[in-house]
């Protein structure tokens, strides 16, 4: 299944938002969060997110969802290249990106399927 890696400023945000993709998605999809800067403070380490990759990563790629400017400067910085399509970060709002990706990865679908529907998230109305 496609990996999930959700990168945000607050670690605790990004493990919020890992669980609950997790439990819509099930057992099967790895959600990693990566997050926060040193000593808990708000930040995007680059280590982090390598690492949340590398962890989420079982052969059928990923898709990276990030929350806020340098956190996506960060991802792009790491994916600079190295673009191979392995690895993909999605323009895609947090939380309903990252919860239709993980449904998405649950059902088997490509690395270009989950990456598009955490895309197309974006245009999910709430009223």
């Amino acid at each position: 299944m496609v990996g999930i890696v959700l990168v945000s400023h607050s670690l605790e945000l990004a493990r919020g938002l890992a669980d609950l993709a997790s439990q819509v998605a099930g057992d099967g999809v790895k959600v990693e969060p990566a997050g926060g800067g040193p000593g808990g403070s708000l930040g995007t380490s680059g280590d982090s997110v390598r690492e949340a990759i590398a962890r989420a990563d079982s052969g059928e790629g990923v898709v990276v969802l990030a929350d806020l400017g340098s956190s996506i400067l960060t991802v792009r910085h790491l994916l600079q290249g190295k673009a191979n399509g392995h690895v993909r970060l999605v323009d895609a709002p947090f939380v309903e990106g990252a919860v239709a990706a993980a449904v998405m990865s649950s059902a088997g679908q490509s690395l270009e399927d989950v990456a598009k529907a955490a895309e197309d998230a974006r245009g999910a109305s709430k009223f």
